[in-house]
């Protein structure tokens, strides 16, 4: 099943990029990046914040705007059956070194899992002027990290 990425969520003047693999079956349902209820993003964002929870999606990307983010994929389309990211085939990329050439002020690039890494480092090259963080899933599939131990790495990684 061929899949796509959505547009990115990019603030004014972001100062950081979180950058997933490529949304999964729930979040493409619902047209909302780490739209599966059991996704930790939002939640762990919202606390990293000190800002009251919310599920609605828009009050979502105003908490990534108001804080300098931007928001997007590595991957821009894909084959994959089903959500699992080691299932990605014919991966086609975003156009990354042209948001960060629209975008100077990005200096951080956060990488959400291990398959978003994985995908950047092969299609793209690393720019002295920006820190590369990769950071373990915030997915319902990463089930060895504790809501707990993971708000404390990003927590960490973004503060």
């Amino acid at each position: 099943m061929h899949k796509q990425s959505f547009a990115a969520i990019i603030s004014e003047l972001p100062k950081t990029l979180i950058l997933g693999s490529l949304p999964g079956d729930i979040s493409l349902e619902v047209n909302q990046y780490y739209g599966h209820p059991r996704n930790r993003f939002w939640k762990m964002m919202f606390e990293i914040f000190e800002t009251e929870f919310s599920e609605d999606y828009e009050i979502r990307k105003q908490l990534i705007l108001q804080n300098k983010f931007a928001l997007w994929d590595v991957a821009h389309s894909a084959d994959r059956k089903g959500s699992m990211d080691v299932d990605m085939k014919n991966v086609l990329p975003n156009q990354i070194d042209e948001l960060l050439n629209e975008y100077p002020t990005i200096d951080k690039i956060i990488f959400n899992g291990k398959k978003s890494e994985q995908l950047f480092w092969k299609y793209f090259d690393e720019k002295t002027s920006i820190e590369y963080i990769s950071l373990p899933s915030t997915s319902p599939a990463n089930a060895q990290f504790s809501y707990e131990r993971l708000l404390k790495i990003w927590k960490n990684a973004i503060i």
